[in-house]
């Protein structure tokens, strides 16, 4: 009798679990491009609202992090900020359903490689907490603000993921985010970096450098290699090629870069 009781309790707690776990895997589909909480849908096709090809919150057939939670992502911009280095990333991030937003120092617009104006989001005094931050490239010089570095050692802390492209490197080295760290930069910078920051490893000739928490990448369009590899990291390849192919980026090579060995 005690056997037969005992059967019961196992089997109904395998059938709650069971229950549990499909209500964990409930599969939807949402709009990479608006990525809000009201563009989800029960079926695979195209947005009625933009066009764009609906992504699915379950690849791998696993329940991914980004399924649970949107990531967010503060990216930092600066006068002269080169417009692939931010530009790429960004696409990549938006069409994984991460939730992106643009800080500048003070909040007014900066302009891009002279020609583009963007309007950030937020101030540095009024910046939202995120996941990730990112840094990238163009007028380095900017990140030996005093004030931004202060901003960059507090801000850091709250994050798990810090991401720069090309000489965006230097923000996080001004900001002690390098020590112990092995690292990339634009391919013109690479000599500069070993000598500014002799604590960190500096590798050329990588598309990117994943050390854990830290992902930097060489110039320009290797933040789309990078950013990719990072989706990837985070929601499984699955959602990493879809958004390639979304892209075109039939350049993209899963694994193209250092990655630390804990994490291979």
């Amino acid at each position: 009798m005690k056997t037969l009781n005992f059967l019961i309790l196992f089997l109904f707690a395998l059938e709650l679990f069971a229950q549990n776990n499909i209500t964990m895997q409930k599969k939807y589909y949402y709009c990479p491009d608006c990525t809000r909480d009201c563009d989800e849908f029960e079926e695979s096709g195209s947005c009625p609202k933009c066009g764009m090809k609906l992504l699915s919150n379950i690849w791998d057939e696993k329940t991914t992090e980004a399924s649970k939670k949107k990531i967010s992502v503060c990216f930092y911009l600066q006068d002269g900020v080169e417009v692939l280095d931010f530009a790429g990333p960004m696409e990549v991030f938006s069409l994984a359903g991460f939730k992106v937003f643009t800080v500048s120092k003070t909040g007014k617009p900066v302009v891009a490689q002279g020609i583009l104006k963007v309007v950030p989001d937020y101030g540095i005094s009024t910046a939202p907490d995120a996941d990730m931050v990112a840094f990238f490239g163009g007028n380095p010089i900017a990140f030996r603000d005093s004030e931004l570095i202060e901003w960059i050692k507090k801000y850091e802390k709250n994050t798990r993921y810090i991401f720069s492209v090309c000489s965006g490197a230097f923000a996080l080295g001004h900001a002690d985010l390098l020590h112990g760290q092995t690292v990339t930069t634009f391919h013109r910078r690479i000599e500069e970096l070993r000598t500014a920051f002799p604590n960190a490893t500096v590798l050329a000739d990588v598309r990117f450098v994943d050390n854990g928490r830290v992902i930097t990448t060489a110039g320009i369009s290797a933040g789309i290699d990078g950013a990719l590899h990072l989706v990837a990291r985070i929601m499984g390849d699955g959602v990493a090629r879809d958004v390639a192919r979304e892209m075109e980026y039939d350049k993209w090579i899963p694994n193209e870069g250092f990655i630390k060995d804990h994490l291979k």
